[in-house]
C-alpha cells in the first residue's frame, strides 16, 4: 500500500506530539530532521521490479535519499530484494519501502494498480523505439518511474500496462546502463526539473508531520513509552 497519514491523531495533536518528541533529540539533529524533511517529496516515486542484485536495488534507494524521494516500491514475483548495508549506508531507515510480494501472484499488477489509485502516472523506463528521451520528458502529473531486472528490463506486463514510456539518450556502442545508473540519471534529472519548476512538488503538512513522526520513533529507543507519557499529560491537562 501507498503509506497513509498516521490514522486517530488530528493535526494539532501530531504537531505536539513531534515538538515534544524533539525535546529528546539535540538541536542539531532537529534542525537536520526538518531540513531534510522539507526536501521530500512523492511527486514522483519509483519502483523496482524483480531486481536480483541486492546492491543494485539498494544503491537505488540510496540515491532516492540523497534526491529526497522518500517512497520506493519493491516487486518482487520472482527475486526477493534483501538491503545491502554496505550500499544503502543506512538510507533504507529514511525511505519508505513499499513491498509486493505475495507468492505465486502478479505483484506487478498490485503495485501498477497502487500507484494508478495514488494519482500516478505510469512510466516504464526502456529503450524501446518510440520512448520520450529523458530531456524532453514532461514533468506535470505525478510519476512513478518502472525500472526493471538487470538483463531483460521490465515484464510485459509492466509495458503493457505503462501509461508513457522513458529513455536515456545514449550515444555508444553498449546501448544500456547498469540499473542504478539509470535511475541515478532520471531521478537526478526529473528532481533538478522539479525543483526549478513552479510545481508544488513537496509533502503536505500532515505528510510532513507524519515523515516526522516516523523518524523520531527510529531515533528514539525509548519513543513508546515517550508517547505514552505525552498521551497522559494530554488527558490530564498538563
Amino acid at each position: 500500500m501507498i503509506p497513509n497519514r498516521d490514522d486517530g491523531m488530528d493535526l494539532q495533536t501530531k504537531r505536539k506530539l513531534v515538538e515534544y518528541l524533539y525535546g529528546y533529540i539535540t538541536p542539531e539533529r532537529r534542525r537536520k530532521i526538518a531540513e531534510v524533511a522539507a526536501n521530500r517529496t512523492r511527486y514522483l516515486t519509483v519502483a523496482l521490479e524483480d531486481i536480483y542484485q541486492p546492491q543494485n536495488a539498494s544503491a537505488v534507494v540510496r540515491t532516492c535519499d540523497c534526491f529526497g524521494v522518500q517512497d520506493v516500491h519493491i516487486i518482487e514475483n520472482r527475486n526477493k530484494y534483501t538491503i545491502n548495508p554496505d550500499v544503502t549506508l543506512g538510507a533504507q531507515k529514511w525511505v519508505s519501502l513499499i513491498r509486493y510480494n505475495k507468492p505465486d501472484h502478479n505483484n506487478t499488477e498490485d503495485c501498477i494498480e497502487a500507484l494508478r489509485r495514488a494519482g500516478y502516472r505510469i512510466v516504464a523506463t526502456t529503450p524501446r523505439e518510440g520512448a520520450c528521451l529523458l530531456h524532453e520528458f514532461p514533468i506535470e502529473g505525478k510519476m512513478a518511474l518502472l525500472f526493471g531486472t538487470e538483463e531483460t528490463g521490465l515484464s510485459d506486463y509492466a509495458l503493457e500496462h505503462a501509461d508513457e514510456f522513458l529513455k536515456i539518450p545514449m550515444y555508444g556502442f553498449t546501448q544500456s546502463f547498469n540499473i542504478s545508473v539509470s535511475a541515478a540519471l532520471c531521478i537526478h534529472h526529473i528532481i533538478t526539473k522539479l525543483r526549478a519548476s513552479q510545481i508544488d512538488w513537496r509533502l503536505s503538512e500532515e505528510e510532513l508531520l507524519d515523515l516526522k513522526l516516523e523518524w523520531l520513533r527510529k531515533q528514539l529507543r525509548r519513543a513508546p513509552l515517550l508517547e505514552e507519557e505525552f498521551f497522559k499529560g494530554q488527558t490530564t491537562g498538563e
